[in-house]
């Protein structure tokens, strides 16, 4: 049971989140605060540093790409004789039937849950639910929106949509905690009712940040110290992973682990920062009895195998999130599905398929502010580019759209129609002033038009040349 798609929705959505001024508001400080502080933390040193590490990176996950099929196998066996059971979910269906043979065949009744963005593509929290298993989330900010009957809005912070007062009224409504609009009171409620259920758990379920080849080992990354209690208290621990987050060695790991907390969250490590070795062992004294991983595909061979492969580099930071101008006017939500801003529209039409999201690749101004912070520098304006050229050579674009572009090539292919059109639109911008009809004039609704010169460019050009070859005046007279 995967996440309805709405992302066709996409410009109804964007209008109705236009119109929250709350939303406006957590949004624009949420992306605005992380986009500085990333500034400072990844180039603390130098531009020079900071850019080398993107690239190192960016290279650490282009080389596993390269070597994805041997990896993976390579991973598999280093997971096995750390002790982890491994599967292999070819889509959501089948991982989550997965999940679901493994809590019965414990006797799993409740599972604590840590962040994972590829539970939410899977839909795996409803499936549980479904099966009649008690199922908490354990970071905070999914915590909310599970008791708010939400979905996440962001990669890295999934309630940044919300204000203060709404998780106050949140907490207020579903948990009966006294109403206070102090943020530690709430945060220390939280954890006090989240206590009991990490203790009392029968299963936690993670996702990966990383998986190492080289020592079959699961990354993860945290500032709240829940994925480790979710890993560790329960009986059994499932881990699910997509096989994209394969890296080869702890090396390239250690470069990711930096540039990762650089781009998210502006820190220079986050504060747990753990490498999972399979169930505990018996000197230990902890850690569970059963440890699963399940390697997820749902869509990723068959991206692998497009121009877009580069995209599964992505390492899930938000950062393009955060520099995006549409993302951080309306928030994650009207993108209509799992995954958000630039990445989500690259993405989702990849995974739900073109046809039901084509809005999504023109969800961008091509600023190119995607690329620039992307620590693994994944171009993603050109993946929107190309995108939109799908959308076209599919028919799945605007009929409208279509006949403007076509008119537009007319104009722009011969010099004299070229020279017509600057003129007319003089001429009519003349005529209607401020005003402008159709398309142009949602834009000139909150913004000043820009006048057309007076004379087009050629003009000046030709009367500047035709001044530079013209004879003297003691040239004329033969003097």
């Amino acid at each position: 049971m995967t996440l309805e798609v709405q992302s066709n929705d996409f410009i109804a959505l964007a209008d109705i989140a236009l119109q929250n001024d709350d939303l406006q508001h957590a949004i624009g400080e949420g992306t605005r605060t992380a986009y500085y502080r990333r500034l400072d933390t990844m180039f603390a040193h130098s531009d020079e540093h900071g850019e080398s590490m993107r690239q190192q990176a960016a290279e650490a996950k282009r080389r596993a790409l390269r070597e994805l099929p041997d990896l993976l196998e390579k991973a598999e066996r280093n997971l096995k004789k750390n002790g982890y059971q491994v599967e292999w979910a070819e889509d959501a269906t089948q991982a989550n039937q997965l999940v679901l043979d493994i809590a019965r065949r414990h006797r799993v009744k409740t599972v604590t849950k840590s962040k994972s963005m590829l539970t939410e593509e899977l839909g795996t929290n409803q499936v549980m639910e479904a099966a009649g298993l008690s199922v908490v989330e354990t970071d905070l900010g999914e915590y909310i929106i599970q008791l708010a009957g939400e979905t996440p809005s962001h990669i890295v912070g999934p309630v940044m949509h919300k204000t203060k007062a709404e998780i106050r009224d949140v907490f207020v409504r579903e948990l009966n905690m006294e109403p206070t609009d102090n943020a530690e009171e709430m945060v220390a409620f939280a954890r006090r009712m989240l206590r009991e259920d990490f203790l009392s758990a029968d299963m936690g379920v993670s996702g990966g940040n990383f998986l190492i080849a080289e020592t079959g080992s699961i990354g993860l990354v945290m500032n709240e110290g829940n994925g480790r209690m979710c890993t560790s208290l329960p009986r059994v621990h499932v881990a699910l992973i997509g096989i994209e987050k394969l890296v080869d060695t702890v090396e390239d790991y250690a470069t990711l682990t930096q540039v990762l907390p650089s781009s998210s969250t502006g820190q220079k490590m986050t504060v747990y920062t753990n490498i999972l070795n399979g169930p505990g062992r018996a000197e230990e004294g902890d850690g569970p009895e059963h440890a699963y991983v399940i390697l997820v595909d749902n869509g990723r061979t068959d991206i692998y195998a497009t121009k877009y492969a580069e995209v599964l580099s992505c390492i899930r930071c938000g950062a393009c999130q955060n520099a995006c101008p549409v993302y951080r006017t309306m928030g994650g939500h009207a993108y209509g599905w799992v995954y958000g801003g630039p990445i989500g529209a690259v993405l989702t039409p990849l995974f739900v398929g073109l046809e039901n999201a084509t809005p999504l690749p023109h969800a961008s101004s091509l600023c190119g502010s995607c690329k620039q912070v992307c620590p693994v520098d994944i171009d993603l304006p050109r993946m929107l580019l190309d995108l939109r050229w799908d959308l076209v050579r599919e028919g799945e674009s605007q009929a409208s759209w279509d006949a403007a572009m076509k008119l537009w090539a007319v104009g722009m292919t011969s010099p004299r129609r070229f020279a017509l059109g600057g003129k007319a639109a003089r001429a009519g911008q003349a005529i209607m002033g401020e005003y402008m009809p159709g398309l142009l004039g949602n834009w000139s609704k909150h913004r000043d038009f820009p006048d057309f010169a007076p004379k087009p460019f050629r003009q000046l050009w030709g009367s500047r040349r035709s001044r530079r070859h013209r004879p003297s005046t003691q040239t004329r007279q033969g003097t």
